[in-house]
C-alpha cells in the first residue's frame, strides 16, 4: 500500500535530473541525431530499471557492474518533500512508524548518489551510561572499548553513532539500546543495516566481515542456535548485546513489540513472570530484552523465524571465558601464516588492508567458519557479566580476572590495527609501551 504521503509524490525525480545535463553538441546530420536521441532514451528506460531492485525490501537494483560510481553527493539534498518533512513522524519510540519502506525508497530516489552499495551499507550504534563510572577503571576501559569500533568502521567504511543519553527515560539500561537503534534508522535511511554492539564487546578480528549475503532474505542477525531456543528453552539461547537489523518496516514494527514488554509499558512486571514461566533458567524477575526477544522466537515461531537468522557459526559475539585464553595462539598462528608467504608480511597502507585480508581468506582460512576450535580469530568478544563501569561484575569470577581480560583482548585486537602504523604491544598483559615493528616482521625477529 503506497502511503498517503507518498501519494503527494507521483512526479518522477528522474526528468528533473534529465533536466540538469548539458545541452547536446548540435550535429549536421539527422541520422546521428536519430541515433542519439535513440540511445538516450535507452539509457532512460535502463535508468529507471536501475531503481527496480534496491534490497530485498525497496526493490532497487545495487549491481555495481551496471552503474557509474562517483562517490556519494552529501551535500545535494533536493527541496522535495520526505518523510523528514512530515510532522507526525517521530524518532520517540512510542509513535509507530508506518510505511517505512516506501519513506526509504523516496529518499534514495531523490537521492541517487547513496544507491551505490546501498544493499549492504552499514551504520554502527553503540553507548553507555551518561554519567562518569563507578569503577575507577570503567571509563578507560570503555573508551578503549570504543575506539575498538571506530577502528573496525573506519578500516570497512562503517558510519558509527556513539549515544550516552537516555532516548527515553524509563528505557535503561539493556532496554536502552531499542530508543537507540530506531532513531539511527531514520537518521540513516541511506544505510540498509543497523548494527548494535555493547558497550563491553570488542571486534577480535578486525578483518573479519559478516556473510551480508547469506543474511539476505533476513530482517534480523543475532547470535543464537535455534535447538536450545525450541527444545531446551534456555535465556541464553541468543545474545542480543550484538545484532544486525535491516533498515525497515518489518524491523520497526518488531521493535514495537520487543519494546511492549520492556519498562515503559504498564504490564512490565507481568512480562517479567511471563518470561520466568518459559525460560526457567533466566535468572532475575524483570523483563529483559534478550528474553523478550526470545519470548516472541519461541511464542510467535510462524511470524518472527523465518526472517530472524541464528548465527551460530562463528563468533557473531563469543563468550570471553571461551575466548581470551587461546588469544595467545591465535597471534601465534596468524604469525605462521605471515611467516610463510611474504605477501602478508608486507607493509602496506590501512585504506587497502581488506586486499590483504582476502589473501589471508584465500591462502589460509578457507572453510574455517570461526567458531570454537577453529584457526580463525574469534570475530567478537562480548565480555557478559563483567561491567565494567560499574564494577559489579558476576559473582562467579573475580573483577581481576574481567579487567585483566579486556586489556588482554583489546590489546590483541589493538595489534591488528597499530601493526600498520609500525607499532605493536609486544606483551597482551600491558598497555604500553608499544615497540617498532622491524621491516619484515615476523620473518625478521626484534
Amino acid at each position: 500500500m503506497v502511503s498517503s504521503e507518498a501519494s503527494h509524490y507521483q512526479s518522477s525525480p528522474m526528468a528533473k535530473y534529465a533536466g540538469a545535463r548539458t545541452r547536446p553538441v548540435i550535429c549536421v546530420s539527422d541520422v546521428v541525431l536519430f541515433l542519439g536521441g535513440a540511445f538516450m532514451s535507452l539509457l532512460l528506460v535502463w535508468s529507471f530499471f536501475s531503481f527496480s531492485s534496491l534490497s530485498p525490501n525497496l526493490g532497487v537494483n545495487t549491481d555495481e557492474s551496471t552503474k557509474c560510481y562517483r562517490g556519494t553527493d552529501m551535500r545535494y539534498d533536493p527541496p522535495d518533500p520526505v518523510f523528514y518533512d512530515d510532522p507526525d513522524l517521530s524518532y520517540i519510540i512510542e509513535k509507530p512508524v508506518k510505511g517505512w519502506d516506501e519513506k526509504r525508497r523516496r529518499w534514495l530516489e531523490l537521492h541517487p548518489s547513496f544507491i551505490h552499495g546501498a544493499e549492504n551499507r552499514t551504520v554502527m550504534v553503540t553507548g553507555s551510561q551518561s554519567g562518569p563510572c563507578k569503577n575507577p577503571i570503567g571509563d578507560h576501559l570503555l573508551l578503549r572499548f570504543f575506539k575498538n569500533k571506530v577502528d573496525y568502521c573506519r578500516i570497512h567504511g562503517h558510519d558509527i553513532f556513539y549515544s550516552n543519553a537516555l532516548l527515553h527515560p524509563k528505557m535503561n539500561s539493556y532496554w536502552a539500546k531499542l530508543p537507540a537503534v530506531k532513531s539511527a534508522m531514520i537518521a540513516h535511511p541511506e544505510a540498509e543495516w543497523i548494527w548494535w554492539v555493547d558497550s563491553d564487546a570488542l571486534f577480535t578480528d578486525m578483518d573479519f566481515t559478516p556473510p551480508f549475503h547469506r543474511y539476505r532474505n533476513h530482517n534480523l542477525v543475532v547470535h543464537g542456535w535455534p535447538g536450545v531456543v525450541y527444545d531446551e528453552r534456555s535465556w541464553t539461547a541468543l545474545n542480543a548485546g550484538v545484532f544486525l537489523i535491516r533498515n525497515c518496516q518489518w524491523s520497526m514494527e518488531l521493535i514495537d513489540t520487543w519494546t511492549s514488554m520492556g519498562p515503559k509499558s504498564p504490564e512490565y512486571a507481568k512480562w517479567g513472570q511471563i518470561q520466568r514461566s518459559i525460560f526457567k533458567d533466566k535468572l532475575f524477575p524483570e523483563s529483559d530484552d534478550q528474553t523478550a526477544l526470545l519470548y516472541l522466537l519461541f511464542k510467535h515461531r510462524e511470524v518472527y523465524y523465518p526472517k530472524i537468522y541464528l548465527e551460530g557459526d562463528y563468533y557473531f559475539e563469543g563468550y570471553w571465558l571461551e575466548i581470551v585464553p587461546g588469544l595467545g595462539n591465535f597471534t601465534d598462528r596468524y604469525l605462521e601464516m605471515e611467516r610463510e608467504d611474504a605477501t602478508l608480511r608486507r607493509r602496506h597502507a590501512e585504506k587497502v588492508s581488506e586486499r590483504y585480508a582476502a589473501f589471508r581468506e584465500e591462502r589460509f582460512l578457507r572453510g574455517e567458519r570461526g567458531g570454537k576450535g577453529s584457526l580463525r580469530r574469534p570475530f567478537v568478544t562480548h565480555f557478559t557479566g563483567c561491567q565494567p563501569c560499574s564494577g559489579d561484575h558476576n559473582k562467579m569470577y573475580d573483577g581481576d580476572t574481567c579487567w585483566n581480560g579486556m586489556i588482554k583482548a583489546i590489546n590483541f585486537a589493538d595489534n591488528q590495527v597499530m601493526r600498520r602504523y609500525g607499532f605493536v604491544h609486544s606483551d597482551l598483559g600491558k598497555t604500553s609501551p608499544l615497540q617498532p615493528v622491524p621491516f619484515d616482521y615476523p620473518d625478521e625477529p626484534w
